[in-house]
């Protein structure tokens, strides 16, 4: 906001005229409001009808698909005769794989509860406040910062032997610090420079979580030994 030289109005010297104050007139320097009319729509119907024919859809096509392929389901459960590996659902296999490397307390308890705590403390931090790059006000600090953030979670993941949350870090963290400057570089380092920090983080949990569930699911044999897909049928 620029500043206007006062106006001085200055007292006339004439002693007929009718006496006048010397006064500093200030121009009006307020900043101009733009208004611009939005428009509202209702969370009914404009939201509810269409979440109720998306549900209505996802139904149809699991009710159809529910009647041209059968569940992959195992035989009857022998309580005499324990599969081995005895492995958990899929959703749970991520868990199940980390209890190779943790002990069933870090594994079943704190990591989870950490993963939860995390979920619930970071839309209240300030980096959700602004969706812009990461990088879009990053000085060197925020670079500092960041490369000892990656190099402090690998290394945790790396002293317990636990590579397949370790080398996804180092993957992400490669990409996250090569998008620095990236709006002069390539089309994929100006992608990159786009991406915000929240979508950095939620990057990294879906390929660490991806990663544990296929190794748990496709690469775990008898007495959860690291087998190629290809052999641990047979082996079963």
């Amino acid at each position: 906001m620029s500043e206007h030289p006062p106006i001085a109005v200055e007292e006339s010297n004439d002693p007929l005229a009718t006496p006048r104050r010397v006064a500093l007139v200030r121009p009006d320097v307020r900043a101009a409001v733009r208004r611009s009319e939005e428009r509202y729509v209702m969370t009914f119907p404009h939201l509810i009808v269409r979440e109720v024919i998306l549900f209505q859809v996802v139904t149809i096509v699991l009710s159809v698909t529910a009647l041209l392929f059968d569940a992959p389901l195992l035989g009857i459960a022998n309580p005499t005769e324990t599969p081995n590996p005895a492995k958990a659902p899929w959703y749970f296999l991520g868990l199940q794989e980390l209890l190779h490397y943790f002990p069933p307390i870090v594994a079943g308890v704190l990591l989870p509860g950490l993963v939860v705590v995390a979920l619930v403390v970071i839309p209240y931090a300030k980096i959700n406040l602004t969706a812009g790059p990461m990088w879009a006000r990053g000085g060197p600090r925020s670079l500092l910062a960041s490369t000892i953030s990656i190099l402090a979670v690998a290394g945790f993941w790396a002293v317990f032997d636990c590579w397949p949350v370790a080398i996804p870090t180092l993957a992400v963290g490669a990409a996250m610090l090569a998008a620095r400057g990236g709006e002069r570089g390539g089309r994929v380092r100006r992608a990159l420079a786009e991406v915000t920090l929240p979508e950095w983080i939620m990057t990294w949990f879906v390929i660490v979580a991806s990663v544990l569930t296929i190794i748990g699911t496709f690469f775990r044999g008898p007495g959860w030994s690291f087998v190629w897909p290809w052999t641990s049928f047979r082996t079963w």
